[in-house]
């Protein structure tokens, strides 16, 4: 198969390759002039956090883009996707099993705590343990002590040497464990955290760049408020006063602020907006591949969708999607046909996988397979697709419910949730009773990223439940590999089960795609599609 290699994961891959992460910082290329070397505020868009913002519970956009900014991990990300250290002074390891982790002396979380190596165990047992049911807890799996089967307090893999130093044994070598530790659920916390773990998730306290302006910083569904945290010393120094993020229900009236100079950053453009915004913000908009993409997910516990049965509809409802038609007409070439379930950007991504042809617009392939599952057992009712009213969405949604009816002849419609946090809640309590919208924004730029944490057996983000134990076994074969590059050779054979299986239809790549105000400078979109908002200038 066609291997492509970008320099987005080239960069990362080199950093972890190494196996030691060691003074990173002081070099970084964003680290430029000091905290608040502006005091205007920037203002942007997100969407209402799912959960109060406790770290290993935050798995989606909007809540990611608050923790990302208020709390400091021990590596982060640059635009490229390159890791540097943050919190971290080494991250060392001579097996890729066992690694030891010392953090930077002096760093402090808002309340004036000290971040120490408890800050990160006590975290990370915390989100860990299935007593607490985080929803990111799929990512200590790989720590020695971890279990599926028994609430664990405290993983044997994690151990406290010192103030500033410890050690994480995992069950296994994997020499991409470095790469990961830039993702939010890694993230340490204060002892005052666990004095009421809820209340804090609704005013949290952390040791990032950013921190809540005060008690009412967070108006629900309207805005949150972040400013300045003095005391960071960091790479991330804010080059502004603070973030407004307003929690907009409706793009366009986003959008219509960012024209009126009201916004300064639209991280999200209407679909309204998507053919014509490249014009009127020339100079000061973008347009690039990003680590995201957009699928369908349809549980198996869904009437029709179970056993051999539901293969069949899936890769029918896959063959009878114009992806081509939709791409170019509802999103102007912002979004790109899906040819994997990952991202183009990230290393070891390839067009051509076997199975894949499943993405291919082909209506005969609908029909047949459409038929072949009508002789296990009739359709009957209606193809429902969920999708949260409060992003970009309904275009698409009624682009591919209109090619069901076409292509399959069935009825088939959009099912509108007024907002993300609502449909997301949904998701996850399994409470939802129709197939529904889902995509990925990359937590850290490798293969296994857009594939374990979704469709792992048990994985946090495994909308459908979806469970494949060979699929499994190749990813733990590709993560224990020699190294990064060495394992995407069993990622992409677990791929190829994914397309015999489709627990999602794989529609289309995201590009990044936002747009800015001529009041504000160094806008500079990340490798998965946000913002770095610390090196953002206002004029005053």
């Amino acid at each position: 198969m066609k291997i492509k290699r970008f320099g987005v994961a080239a960069i990362a891959l080199a950093a972890a390759g190494a196996l030691t992460l060691s003074g990173c910082t002081s070099g970084s290329p964003e680290s430029t002039g000091e905290a608040g070397a502006s005091t205007a505020v920037i203002t942007t868009n997100s969407t209402e956090p799912q959960n109060p913002l406790i770290p290993t519970n935050t798995n989606e956009v909007g809540g990611g883009l608050i923790v990302d900014n208020i709390f400091a991990g021990l590596v982060y990300y640059d635009a490229e996707g390159a890791v540097h250290n943050e919190v971290a002074e080494s991250i060392e390891t001579e097996d890729s099993q066992t690694y030891t982790i010392k953090i930077k002396p002096d760093q402090t979380f808002t309340n004036g705590e000290p971040v120490t190596a408890e800050s990160f165990v006590n975290a990370w047992n915390y989100g860990a343990a299935l007593d607490n049911a985080q929803l990111s807890s799929y990512f200590f799996e790989s720590i020695e002590g971890f279990s599926y089967d028994e609430n664990v307090e405290e993983m044997s893999g994690l151990t406290v040497v010192d103030d500033l130093t410890f050690e994480v044994k995992l069950s296994q070598p994997e020499s991409d464990f470095p790469l990961r530790l830039g993702y939010s659920a890694f993230a340490p916390l204060p002892d005052a955290a666990w004095e009421d773990i809820e209340a804090f998730g609704e005013n949290p306290i952390g040791n990032g760049p950013y921190m809540f302006d005060g008690e009412g910083a967070w108006a629900h569904n309207e805005r949150i408020d972040l400013v300045v945290n003095p005391d960071y010393d960091g790479p991330r120094a804010p080059q502004n006063g603070g973030l407004d993020v307003i929690l907009y229900a409706d793009l366009d009236a986003a959008y219509a602020d960012l024209q009126g100079g009201n916004v300064d950053v639209l991280q999200d453009l209407p679909e309204s907006a998507l053919a014509t915004f490249e014009t009127e913000f020339e100079g000061r908009s973008v347009n690039q591949p990003a680590a995201a993409n957009a699928t369908i997910t349809i549980p198996a516990r869904l009437p029709h969708f179970d056993g051999d049965e539901g293969k069949l509809r899936r890769a029918a409802i896959s063959h009878a999607i114009n992806r081509e038609e939709i791409t170019e007409v509802i999103y102007s070439g912002t979004r790109t046909p899906a040819k994997d379930f990952t991202s183009p950007v990230i290393a070891g991504y390839s067009e051509d996988i076997p199975g894949s042809e499943v993405l291919e617009f082909d209506v005969d392939a609908a029909k047949d397979l459409w038929a072949q599952a009508d002789a296990i057992a009739p359709w009957d009712g209606s193809f429902q697709l969920a999708y949260n009213a409060d992003g970009p969405n309904q275009g698409w949604v009624d682009a591919v419910a209109n090619q069901l009816k076409n292509n399959l002849g069935i009825e088939a419609a959009g099912a509108p949730v007024p907002t993300f946090a609502e449909l997301r809640t949904a998701v996850t309590d399994r409470t939802i009773q129709t197939p529904f919208r889902t995509g990925w924004q990359g937590d850290y730029p490798s293969l296994s990223n857009f594939l374990a944490p979704i469709f792992g057996t048990d994985a946090g983000s495994n909308d459908g439940d979806y469970s494949s134990p060979e699929f499994d076994a190749l990813m733990s074969e590709g993560l224990g590999a020699a190294d990064v590059e060495a394992g995407i050779e069993s990622f992409q054979q677990a791929q190829e089960i994914l397309f015999e299986d489709l627990p999602a239809i794989p529609l289309w790549y995201t590009n990044t795609a936002g747009a800015w105000g001529e009041q504000v400078e160094n806008v500079e979109f990340g490798w998965n599609t946000v913002p770095l908002y610390h090196q953002i200038t206002k004029s005053e």
